[in-house]
């Protein structure tokens, strides 16, 4: 590896900078799939590829793909990347800092003078924020040919437009998503490798710089609970006689955290959250709650822990439904399974780390990326965290250059190595 390879931390700050001025919405960042924020964060990123003469392609889906050519064109890639769009109101770093990271490995290659002997790719997906715009990972599921056809009708929240619309209106092929057609095939490619910030508290409470995943975690989703007990008088109505909804979710929803607290002792990573807890319009003050509605969601890393905790879901329903004469109904059931990533990968990189002096953690992600629909095809992914303070999906974000500058100088060591190979 050359010695005076080091990454461009200039250029990734400036293009931060640029990303929050022209996309910030008054209280955070917005960057709309398939939308004018997007389309704003994929033109300063394209600009600045112009500016580096790299090799610039769009495929069907929209995703870019901002190429340093290798001397061996036949050899499989190297793709660094992550998404442009964000969720509304939200953190600069989330995605952005995937790309970035790619953009400031390539932009020191250059000015080392280091041609690689395979390409390297920087690859600015689309609509990776499932959650606030369209679900599925359209942007990379699209490019892999895995992408579910149905989700092409999913109306985007803030223009009541689907995607297959939001996707014409911007000169891109929604029928080629729905054919399944493949822009990148996994036998052309050697690695994606994807820098984010980590989404969570724990790298930062234990005052570590970067994190390498060990598995994108899988979930079990319940959209819409429904626990039904019966409506009565506060005031005439004897506990003995209550069939109370509120106390039966309340009993519930602290068993199952007596549950996560066993497994946390036992050092298996899960987590629960009741995301929504809703009261019917039936409800006012001097009512026993006859009906209550809920949503339920638990991820994991290891399908095992996903079973495990689905078993005690039904043990502790079907206890509480008869100790407390009410019914639970679980709608919109969803699961989807854990992805492992590259272990071979993740320890090369892991070598970097060491080699360049930078702590880290090897960790498992806490939410879903575009990295598992790579794992997922077949080509060798990694995810590598970054330290990042006051939360995520939150204008709060506030990631450290610095620590940004440790996990991309790793990145940029690891990927002199495998481009020359």
């Amino acid at each position: 590896m050359a010695t005076n390879l080091r990454p461009d931390i200039a250029l990734a700050q400036r293009l931060f900078d640029a990303l929050r001025e022209t996309t910030f919405d008054g209280v955070g960042v917005t960057r709309e799939a398939y939308g004018r924020g997007e389309e704003i964060a994929h033109a300063l990123v394209r600009a600045e590829a112009e500016r580096l003469g790299l090799e610039i392609s769009v495929d069907f889906a929209g995703n870019m793909y901002m190429t340093l050519p290798g001397t061996d064109r036949s050899l499989p890639r190297i793709i660094l990347g992550s998404h442009l769009d964000s969720v509304p109101q939200g953190g600069n770093y989330d995605g952005a800092a995937g790309v970035l990271c790619g953009m400031a490995v390539v932009a020191g290659m250059r000015q080392a003078g280091f041609t690689p002997t395979r390409d390297v790719t920087v690859m600015a997906i689309r609509a990776e924020e499932g959650g606030a715009w369209f679900n599925g990972f359209p942007g990379s599921r699209g490019a892999l040919g895995s992408f579910p056809p149905e989700n092409l009708s999913i109306l985007r929240p803030d223009t009541g437009l689907s995607l297959e619309h939001h996707m014409r209106e911007l000169g891109f092929d929604p029928d080629a998503l729905r054919q399944g057609r493949k822009h990148l095939l996994p036998e052309a490619v050697a690695a994606y490798v994807e820098l984010h910030i980590e989404q969570g508290p724990v790298l930062d409470a234990e005052e570590i710089p970067m994190g390498l995943v060990t598995a994108l975690p899988g979930n079990r989703r319940i959209r819409r609970g429904i626990v039904r007990g019966e409506w009565n008088h506060s005031g005439a109505t004897p506990r003995a006689y209550r069939h109370d909804a509120a106390l039966a979710l309340a009993e519930f929803a602290h068993r199952l955290d007596q549950f996560w607290g066993a497994l946390e002792a036992e050092g298996v990573p899960l987590v629960i959250t009741f995301c929504t807890i809703t009261t019917t319009d039936q409800a006012g003050f001097g009512k026993v709650p006859g009906e209550i509605t809920f949503s339920l969601d638990v991820r994991a890393p290891e399908l095992a822990t996903l079973d495990r905790a689905y078993a005690e879901i039904e043990r502790l329903i079907a206890e509480i439904s008869a100790a407390r004469g009410v019914s639970f109904a679980l709608e919109g059931r969803q699961a989807s399974v854990p992805t492992p990533m590259d272990a071979k990968l993740r320890e090369a990189l892991r070598q970097s780390a060491e080699a360049m002096g930078i702590a880290h953690k090897i960790m498992p992600s806490g939410g879903g990326h575009d990295a598992a629909a790579f794992a997922q095809a077949g080509i060798p992914a990694a995810m590598v965290f970054v330290r990042n303070q006051n939360g995520s999906h939150t204008p709060l974000e506030d990631m450290r250059m610095e620590d940004f500058a440790a996990a991309t100088a790793a990145i940029t060591h690891w990927c002199a190595k495998a481009a020359a190979a």
